[in-house]
C-alpha cells in the first residue's frame, strides 16, 4: 500500500502557491476531496484556540474553537453547493500527543457541522508502516495530489504536487482502505480522549 508514492514525480510549492493551485483545482469541478493526516505535531500559529492550548490554558483553548464554527460552516456549505464529497482520516498514535489531543476537540466541531472525519490508530497500520509513514496527503478528485510539507518545529511550509493519475488512483485506493479500518470519530473519541487529563504543554 501506498508503494508507488515515493517514486512519483513531484512539483514543489511553497505555500501561497500551494493555497492558491488547491483553490483553483478545488473548484474545477472535482468530486471528491481526501486527506490523511499522518503527523503527530504541528503548529498552527494564528489559530486562537491553539495559541491559548500552546500557553498551556487548556480550558480557554476549548472555549475558543467555536470561533471556528462559522468557517467550518461555510466550507461545508460551500463543498455542498459543488457537490464535493470531503473525507478526512486521523492516524493517531500512543500515547496520544498533546497536538493530537487538542486537534480531535477541533475535529469534534468539523464533524458536528457534517465533516466525514474517521480516526486510525497507528498501531493497527504498523505492517504497513516498516518502512516509511503514510503519506502526509491531500487528494482532489483524480486531477491533484498535495504532499503537505512541514519544517522540522512543525509548521507549514507548502506542498509537493503530484499530477500522475496512475499515481492519484493507487494512493486514492490506500485512503480508501485506510478509511475503512478506521474508528467512528465519536467512538474513538469518547473512547480515547475524554478520559485524558489536560496535556502539559511546552511550546
Amino acid at each position: 500500500m501506498f508503494d508507488s508514492f515515493p517514486r512519483g514525480f513531484s512539483e514543489r510549492m511553497d505555500r501561497r502557491t500551494y493555497h492558491a493551485d488547491f483553490r483553483r483545482v478545488y473548484e474545477s469541478g472535482i468530486r471528491c476531496l481526501n486527506k490523511l493526516e499522518r503527523g503527530q505535531n504541528f503548529k498552527e500559529r494564528g489559530f486562537a484556540s491553539w495559541e491559548a492550548f500552546a500557553a498551556g490554558e487548556w480550558d480557554r483553548a476549548l472555549s475558543l474553537i467555536q470561533e471556528k464554527r462559522d468557517v467550518y460552516a461555510r466550507q461545508f456549505r460551500e463543498a455542498t453547493r459543488l457537490d464535493i464529497l470531503e473525507r478526512r482520516l486521523r492516524v493517531v498514535e500512543f500515547p496520544v500527543t498533546p497536538y493530537v489531543q487538542w486537534e480531535l476537540y477541533v475535529l469534534r466541531l468539523r464533524v458536528e457541522l457534517g465533516d466525514n472525519i474517521r480516526v486510525l490508530d497507528a498501531r493497527k497500520i504498523s505492517d504497513i508502516e516498516k518502512d516509511r509513514p503514510v503519506p502526509e496527503v491531500v487528494i482532489l478528485g483524480d486531477v491533484a495530489m498535495y504532499e503537505v510539507l512541514y519544517d522540522d518545529d512543525g509548521n507549514a511550509m507548502g506542498a509537493n504536487r503530484f499530477t500522475d493519475r496512475a499515481l492519484i488512483r493507487d494512493t486514492s485506493a490506500g485512503f480508501d482502505a485506510l478509511y475503512e479500518r478506521g474508528d467512528d470519530f465519536h467512538v474513538f473519541f469518547d473512547r480515547e480522549i475524554i478520559p485524558l487529563a489536560p496535556p502539559a504543554v511546552a511550546y
